[in-house]
């Protein structure tokens, strides 16, 4: 049998070369010329004026003001906007209901892993054309955000560059967990597939099986919630050995770990740990900052979802047991943000949109200067290279430099000037692909 084979590939062999010789050349790579009246390439430097930005394919292969137009390149006029790089936006959660519409407190009795998959796909191109090129999805229950993602690699549904996290996991009965309903009403207890898990040898389990069906980052639940039943706010949950745990693994799978934590002493843990990141952040200290520091924490501190569910118009969209916890939350984050910048903790943007509707991520940056005390251009590195560098993108997005990918922005008027204006793009551009603006709906092959 084996020579059978053998013989059959041996005369295949040549047929398939000529095949090959035969086939068509693949088509160029569409060039594209953007002029830019300011640019601002995400790497921290001052505004350029009159740049030209050429981008071949997908990448951009060359940006300057020096820069000539290609001969034969289609050119897109920006010249009365300012460009920047794509935003990132690290701790959404796309795939599910956003909080207050409809009866979200019940939706994990009503609604499967596909309707979550659904909604995601609406949310997740009003997010690509708010200009949010690349986000990190930390958690969606039944591997949603992974279909999620799969469909937007592929091209089926359009959506920013996703990193996705699977189940978030965390304690029996703690934030990551559904409580309020009774038992046996999901006919088992959720477990490490899920993502919970109790003890170092689950956590180990269940950070391995969301590799295994597809995740990107591992997110783990380190204190209790806002918008989960039965648990303080602030209160750590995985103890010392289950957070060593977690990180261990996921390092040895090369994943990355996002920690959501509020609490002061859940925060300190996990940095201690080894975690990437702080989601929140919202009790900090001193000593938390402190810690931060030293562990080159990365706090990702989510101040729309703060304000969405502390602030007087937003706390009225919550049960009372939520608002409570909402408000005394978002009092502290404001204080927080401000210790934490002058700190010099390493600060990347994230929103938790889902908490309040998709497409108003941009916000973030207003909120970062106006209560965290950034200046502006300090915001719109917490949005582009910080959070690149966070995701472990930063040789591919985060700054429009030859050889990244092209994912480019363009707002009206001067982002340093007036921050808000970040949260109206006039044009979005992922990967050499227009999905707002001039140009809209091209691909380049």
């Amino acid at each position: 049998m084996r020579r059978y084979v053998s013989a059959v590939l041996l005369a295949a062999a040549p047929l398939g070369a000529a095949a090959a010789q035969q086939a068509p050349a693949a088509p160029a790579a569409e060039v594209v010329a953007i002029r830019a009246g300011t640019l601002i390439d995400g790497r921290g430097g001052g505004p350029v004026r009159n740049a030209v930005i050429v981008i071949r394919g997908q990448r951009i292969e060359a940006v300057g003001p020096g820069v000539a137009v290609p001969q034969g390149a289609r050119v897109v006029d920006l010249s009365r906007a300012t460009v920047l790089p794509g935003f990132i936006d690290a701790h959404v959660h796309l795939a599910g209901r956003t909080i207050g519409d409809g009866d979200w407190v019940h939706s994990a009795v009503t609604e499967s892993a596909a309707d979550l998959a659904i909604y995601g796909v609406a949310n997740a191109r009003r997010t690509l054309e708010a200009g949010f090129t690349t986000v990190r999805n930390v958690g969606a229950g039944g591997f949603a955000d992974i279909a999620l993602r799969n469909g937007i690699n592929a091209g089926r549904v359009p959506g920013p560059r996703m990193l996705a996290a699977g189940n978030s996991l965390g304690i029996t009965g703690g934030h990551c967990d559904d409580n309020g309903y009774v038992p046996g009403i999901f006919g088992h207890e959720p477990g490490p597939l899920e993502g919970i898990a109790d003890g170092p040898e689950q956590i180990r389990q269940a950070v391995r099986m969301q590799v295994k069906y597809g995740a990107d980052v591992i997110k783990i639940c380190a204190t209790g919630g806002v918008l989960s039943q039965g648990d303080a706010v602030g209160v750590q949950q995985f103890d010392d050995e289950e957070l060593r745990a977690v990180v261990q693994t996921a390092r040895l799978l090369e994943r990355r770990v996002a920690a959501h934590a509020h609490g002061t002493e859940g925060i300190i843990a996990a940095a201690r740990a080894g975690v990437n990141s702080i989601e929140h952040g919202s009790f900090l200290t001193d000593e938390a900052v402190r810690v931060l520091v030293e562990q080159r924490t990365w706090l990702v501190p989510t101040l729309m979802a703060g304000w969405s569910v502390g602030s007087e118009e937003g706390s009225r969209r919550l049960p009372p047991w939520a608002a409570a916890k909402g408000r005394a939350a978002w009092a502290a984050m404001q204080r927080s943000i401000r210790l934490a910048v002058q700190g010099g903790v390493r600060i990347a943007l994230g929103t938790d949109a889902g908490v309040f509707p998709h497409g108003q991520n941009a916000r973030e940056f207003e909120l970062l200067v106006t209560l965290g005390g950034m200046t502006p251009m300090q915001a719109i590195q917490a949005g582009t290279m910080n959070a690149a560098t966070l995701l472990g993108l930063e040789h591919e997005v985060g700054s429009i430099e030859a050889g990244k990918l092209a994912d480019i922005v363009a707002v009206p008027g001067d982002p340093l000037q007036d921050i808000t204006v970040l949260q109206r793009p006039v044009f979005v551009m992922k990967g050499g692909e227009v999905f707002a603006g001039p140009g809209a709906g091209t691909r380049s092959p």
